[in-house]
């Protein structure tokens, strides 16, 4: 996550600065962790059974629900992110990636926020719910380069046949 739109967004586009930024998420964070306090702690055993039923009911350890799907988006992002830089993967391909996963990430949204009082440090949950919250500003980061400044992310000169989506 924010392999190459952070660092785009703070070279090219500027809206706000990296100190804003940190600010910003320091405070999203430690409210986070406050919200964290109030929520029932449910450290129960839960069976794994139907995964994705339990897990959106919030049935699910938070480790098993947050890891998982966590580590194969970012894989996605990065690999999706990379090709589309290099110009292997064309423009519509790549908002193809994106909105394909569109829905898992709410599923897993819905599922961390339902899940992350099964943990036994308010820590964890803070830091699950902040990461849902990342992933939905890289969506948004994401969008606004593809809209506004698809010349600065994607390798434009390459590809012949999706060239009208550069502009």
């Amino acid at each position: 996550m924010f392999i190459y739109s952070l660092p785009l967004f703070f070279t090219d586009i500027g809206f706000i600065s990296q100190f804003d930024l940190l600010f910003i998420s320091i405070a999203l964070f430690v409210a986070l962790f406050i919200a964290s306090f109030f929520a029932e702690k449910n450290t129960q055993k839960k069976s794994l059974d139907n995964y994705l039923f339990s897990a959106w009911y919030g049935e699910i350890e938070l480790k098993w629900v947050f890891w998982p799907f966590f580590l194969i988006l970012n894989v996605c992002f990065y690999v999706a992110d990379t090709l589309a830089k290099s110009g292997t993967l064309t423009v519509s391909a790549w908002d193809d990636v994106y909105f394909i996963l569109c829905l898992p990430v709410i599923w897993w949204a819905v599922s961390i926020w339902r899940c992350s009082e099964n943990t036994s440090l308010g820590i964890w949950a803070a830091c699950a719910r902040f990461l849902t919250f990342a992933v939905f500003a890289e969506y948004g980061l994401k969008l606004l380069i593809r809209v506004d400044y698809p010349r600065l992310f994607f390798e434009c000169d390459e590809l012949l046949l999706d060239y009208g989506s550069c502009f």
